[in-house]
């Protein structure tokens, strides 16, 4: 049999089956290579378990990864949806590292601003994104509480992922789009028989039959260990009209003499604070 897993946590999943049962189910060996959101080949081995045997070829995979091991966030995404918020405070850099990972796979990203209803916080909050709306970026002002629906449009016809520090709304967010949620959150965690891991793993609920959106737990970091030097300098699309034009072809943008990108970071063209933010992410890889 084949199927979708909709929900992951550690080596444990549920995959959706083609007639819409749910089956928990784990895969063979001591490694698992599955994430949320990936077409699996299925064995069942009893009435409410199965074996996953094989993981169908992806359109993209979505993961974060530091020098000891990668976490996979979800498979066969479209639409990577970061949520901030006016209030608490957002990590720019974890923006950053969010967006080079979705450009990493072709995944197309949209910035969510949420609790946009804190009219005081507001300008503060679309001040620090104003740089990437100006580099192209979709960023969307919404507040989860009462206009969630404003996000609906965008996830037509798509399978996005929420990711976000904790505290942003994203919760919030999923529970005003999907009403049945909880329940279905609830009958997930049964099926683990994790009830105390609800909030923790990763899961896939239907907003139609060509629309999917993945919540994720809430993220504190996100690691690109799995990207080189050029591939991180390539993502940030300020870069790449300099790129290739420093004196040195190995440059590494520090004090290197005629380096384009501090010469465009000197006449405007490139934000100092993004630059900034490359280095320390570079600057991370090397000592990792």
């Amino acid at each position: 049999m084949e199927g979708r897993v909709i929900a992951a946590h550690g080596r444990q999943y549920v995959v959706e089956l083609p007639d819409g049962s749910r089956l928990p189910c784990f895969p063979r060996g001591k490694k698992s290579e599955v994430a949320c959101g990936d077409r699996v080949d299925i064995q069942q081995t009893s009435d409410d378990q199965g074996v996953i045997d094989a993981i169908q070829p992806r359109s993209s995979l979505l993961y974060r990864s530091n020098e000891i091991r990668q976490k996979l966030i979800a498979a066969n995404v479209d639409q990577l949806v970061i949520v901030v918020a006016t209030e608490p405070a957002f990590s720019d850099e974890l923006i950053a590292r969010a967006l080079i990972a979705a450009e990493s796979e072709e995944i197309a990203p949209l910035i969510v601003l949420n609790k946009c209803d804190l009219a005081d916080k507001l300008p503060t909050a679309r001040a620090r994104l104003a740089v990437l709306t100006a580099l192209g970026y979709r960023v969307l002002e919404l507040s989860a509480r009462d206009h969630a629906e404003d996000l609906r449009p965008y996830l037509a016809g798509q399978t996005s992922v929420l990711v976000g520090q904790s505290g942003m709304g994203k919760s919030t967010l999923v529970n005003a789009l999907i009403p049945e949620a909880r329940a279905a959150t609830r009958e997930i965690s049964q099926a683990l028989d994790s009830g105390k891991h609800t909030t923790t793993h990763a899961t896939l609920y239907h907003l139609d039959a060509d629309s999917h959106l993945i919540d994720s737990p809430g993220l504190q970091e996100f690691g690109l260990g799995h990207l080189d030097r050029q591939e991180i300098e390539s993502a940030f699309p300020e870069f790449r009209p300099f790129l290739g034009k420093c004196r040195f072809r190995d440059c590494h943008h520090n004090k290197e003499p005629d380096c384009a990108l501090n010469a465009a970071v000197a006449n405007g063209d490139i934000d100092s604070a993004r630059f900034a933010i490359y280095h320390r992410i570079v600057g991370n890889q090397r000592n990792s």
